[in-house]
């Protein structure tokens, strides 16, 4: 179930919903169904590539790089 951005046409409020795809969506403050589907925002690459980093780091310790390269085994974060 993907989460959908969604805009309430007849009270302006914006809001996440769980959604099902057989579900109709209603808005959480006033019940309204007649809604728009809105872009959601993407996560900021900076906390993403933190993640990718620390994770790495992680399987750096445990050992789970032996099968890279030796030139991408040089550029791993240390």
């Amino acid at each position: 179930m993907p989460i959908h951005d969604y805009r309430c046409n007849a009270c302006g409020r914006a809001f996440e919903l769980l959604v099902r795809s057989s579900d109709v969506p209603a808005c959480p403050h006033c019940a309204g169904t007649a809604l728009e589907r809105q872009v959601s925002l993407t996560a900021p690459r900076g906390h993403s590539q933190a993640i990718v980093t620390r994770a790495r780091r992680a399987a750096a310790r445990e050992g789970h790089f032996g099968h890279y390269s030796r030139t991408e085994r040089a550029k791993l974060p240390r």
